[in-house]
């Protein structure tokens, strides 16, 4: 695993801006980098240049250049199928939406997922508009073949993480998983929050067959209110939770009495929403595609510090953060970019860290630290004694 160069100079503002504290949560808000900042000056400069044009300019000109900077990412052959919206929950419920009426969705998930569909799912399920089977990750080894058994029960939408937010294990193959969905009219949605801009991903086996939503939060490093789904052509073309943006390039073909969709990505965008987060996300692609930093070399970076974090860490003799603690073995390649250590002394731990400012998060039993490209491996002594000084 090679580090990249320090790329501290190119986040001086969020460093700055973060005065002593230190932030160990990669995974969970990674900070902004100084290109993020002209981005979104940016937005607001078009919104004073443009005034009534800022919607033609960003549907011509913002979107399409995100949706190529995504297609590139993804090895999709057509960046039309992305589409956006200010957060994932939104393309959920659209989702849900395109679902047979009459009757409960059938529902195919897993335990390792975000509260975004677990608590959607749960709400509907009290109502008996939702019927979920909820299948166990772990153990980790059996879960593929698990899945695959699952999957020959007909559903109407499989939902399933590329990389488990509360393990930070990550799915060994996509196409064999979604190839195991044996009803051909359900929908396959994979959530790669953390897998996008984490580790290296192409969709392009899978491109025609599986929806992939993500957005900039993390590791994109555009922040908040810029998410993403790729949306197979041809299948969920008309979802009942619908935006008046849904009908953009669809007007001319609209049948009486009928409401119109576009037939690419668009079908599944809401309405009005702050394009800021667009801007953002451009900028610090085009910074990284100026630096020629790609994802392997991001996803190579974390795991470095990371594997230099666990080496040091061990020497406090710290039980919550001892090697054994961590969810996913440093063995195990299939990993996402932050170490998860399932401790009972989790809570107490974050607790202890929080206080002494040092920025990590809990879920549940599980201590998450996450590295970006803003640590370097030099920083690995320090950030321990740091962490020593808070835990002893």
């Amino acid at each position: 695993m090679t580090a990249l160069p320090s790329l501290k100079a190119h986040f001086s503002r969020s460093l700055a801006g973060g005065g002593t504290q230190l932030h160990l949560a990669a995974h969970s808000h990674h900070l902004w980098p100084d290109a993020s900042f002209t981005g979104h000056m940016a937005a607001w400069q078009d919104a004073a240049r443009v005034w009534d044009g800022k919607w033609r300019h960003v549907f011509g000109q913002v979107i399409p250049a995100a949706q190529r900077h995504i297609a590139r990412l993804l090895n999709l052959p057509d960046p039309s199928t992305i589409a956006f919206a200010p957060n994932t929950h939104d393309f959920l419920r659209r989702l849900l939406s395109a679902c047979p009426a009459g009757r409960p969705a059938r529902v195919l998930t897993t335990d390792g997922e975000f509260h975004t569909l677990t608590r959607q799912l749960n709400r509907l399920r009290e109502d008996g508009l939702v019927e979920a089977t909820v299948l166990p990750v772990r153990p980790f080894a059996t879960f593929a073949e698990r899945f695959a058994q699952a999957a020959k029960a007909p559903f109407d939408l499989v939902f399933i993480s590329q990389v488990f937010f509360n393990s930070g294990w990550a799915l060994p193959d996509l196409a064999s998983l979604v190839d195991a969905v044996a009803s051909p009219d359900a929908l396959v949605v994979i959530d790669g929050y953390h897998g996008f801009m984490a580790r290296p991903t192409g969709l392009s086996a899978i491109q025609h067959r599986a929806f992939y939503l993500s957005g900039g939060y993390k590791y994109a490093m555009a922040g908040e209110g810029v998410c993403f789904m790729h949306c197979p052509p041809g299948i969920a073309p008309r979802p009942r939770d619908t935006g008046w943006y849904a009908s953009f390039g669809a007007l001319a073909t609209a049948k009486p009495g009928e409401v119109p969709y576009g037939t690419d990505g668009s079908r599944f965008l809401g309405a009005t929403f702050d394009p800021s987060g667009l801007y953002r996300f451009n900028a610090v692609q085009d910074w990284l595609a100026g630096l020629g930093i790609g994802v392997a070399d991001i996803h190579a970076h974390a795991h470095a510090v990371a594997a230099a974090f666990v080496a040091d860490v061990d020497r406090l003799h710290c039980p919550g953060l001892r090697e054994a603690r961590l969810a996913v073995p440093m063995t195990d390649s299939q990993r996402g970019n932050f170490l998860a250590y399932d401790s009972a002394d989790s809570q107490a731990l974050h607790n202890m860290l929080s206080d002494a400012g040092i920025v990590t998060d809990v879920r549940g039993s599980v201590l998450r630290i996450g590295f970006g490209v803003y640590h370097d491996i030099a920083d690995v002594p320090g950030i321990v004694d740091r962490i020593a000084a808070a835990v002893t």
